[in-house]
């Protein structure tokens, strides 16, 4: 999953290039989770307007 990083100048790219589980790790921290903090707070709003 997380192997030994070989790069000579660690960088962004080199760290999601470790293989698919940190791909999907960060695309769901970046992407999915902000996701259902919108939706929670939209509902919130919607419901304040009822």
């Amino acid at each position: 999953m997380i192997e030994a990083f070989t790069d000579v100048v660690p960088s962004f790219f080199g760290t999601l290039n470790q293989g698919p589980m940190t791909l999907t790790i960060f695309l769901h921290t970046v992407i999915i989770l902000p996701m259902f903090w919108i939706y929670a707070q939209e509902k919130r709003r919607m419901e304040e307007e009822n």
